[in-house]
């Protein structure tokens, strides 16, 4: 592990910055990525900042295998959703050059992306989750229903609109681009961080989500629950996803159901850390083409993370 050079994409967003930081404190050498050149992750101590195309540039994949090749990249790990088509179609070059990936498959990125299409895997399998329609399936919904409207491929709160009514639900997806709609789950919120074996085998740590802004945890705490867990599970089964991933839904009156799977590591995964569990170091061994060790994914409950905003670097001149 010591040495390895890592490249860590969108250090920008909360959970590039933490993984980043992880694998410098763990003697990888990391490369940090970014489309922003204002990302705060590239002010990083020991990092080494590097600037990539928007990920809905075309040549983002092509501009991915080059800086591999250009770098000495032993590993890619990827934080950022919208760059896995590209990273995936292009994983067989960056593999050529010497960047090792550890990568879910199309279907199961995609699916993990679409909301309406996660919805349907989770039907299909049983798995308990909110109520989802499409703008043209809204007759279907009931009429004085609490509702979430969202983006069908959003991410945090961006876009989403909470609305009492089915009448305010069809008129609230007139502002959403490509929305869904799905029942307004009430409870506590939790986030499973998952590693998840080729072979199908996870670990998941379990943590309530006491405190969010912007989608983000700012104040979690670690929990176990044989229910939740079991849930969790049947999950990652469901969608077929491999590698780190986080599960994210409500523990309700009724029972526990899922919301989302995300194909990358949650933004507060360091109190998974804190309670134990090795997340980034198994990662690591595994993106090197090493195996996992479960007993190092243990944790224990109880174990809070807060978060606040502190000054990184202060600068003169242009950066």
């Amino acid at each position: 592990m010591s040495g390895a050079r890592v490249l860590v994409t969108g250090v920008g967003g909360q959970p590039g910055f933490d993984l980043a930081r992880r694998l410098h404190q763990l003697g990888a050498t990391v490369i940090g990525l970014d489309a922003d050149p204002l990302a705060n992750g590239l002010l990083l101590d020991g990092l080494q900042p590097r600037l990539s195309p928007h990920v809905d540039n075309p040549d983002y994949g092509s501009v991915m295998v080059k800086l591999c090749d250009t770098e000495g990249i032993d590993a890619v790990a990827s934080t950022v959703e919208a760059e896995l088509p590209a990273l995936i179609e292009r994983a067989a070059e960056l593999h050529a050059v010497g960047a090792r990936t550890w990568l879910p498959s199309h279907s199961a990125a995609v699916t993990c992306r679409d909301k309406a299409l996660f919805a349907q895997a989770l039907a299909a399998a049983g798995v308990a989750h909110p109520a989802t329609w499409l703008p043209d399936q809204l007759d279907d919904a009931p009429p004085a229903g609490e509702f979430i409207a969202k983006p069908r491929r959003g991410q945090g709160t961006r876009g989403v609109l909470t609305c009492r009514g089915r009448s305010r639900a069809r008129a609230a997806c007139l502002l959403i681009e490509d929305p869904i709609v799905q029942i307004r789950l009430t409870g506590t919120e939790f986030t499973a961080d998952c590693l998840v074996g080729d072979d199908g085998r996870a670990g998941v740590i379990l943590r309530w989500r006491l405190l969010t802004k912007g989608g983000l945890s700012i104040v979690t705490r670690t929990f176990t629950d044989p229910d939740i867990e079991a849930l969790v599970r049947e999950t990652l089964a469901a969608v077929g996803i491999r590698g780190w991933c986080c599960v994210q839904g409500f523990a309700t009156a009724a029972g526990p159901q899922i919301t989302e799977v995300n194909a990358r590591p949650a933004g507060a995964f360091l109190a998974a850390e804190a309670a134990g569990a090795d997340l980034t170091g198994q990662y690591l061994a595994a993106l090197l083409g090493g195996p996992i060790d479960y007993d190092r994914l243990t944790y224990r409950p109880g174990v809070t993370l807060t978060k606040y905003i502190d000054t990184l670097a202060i600068t003169t001149g242009e950066l």
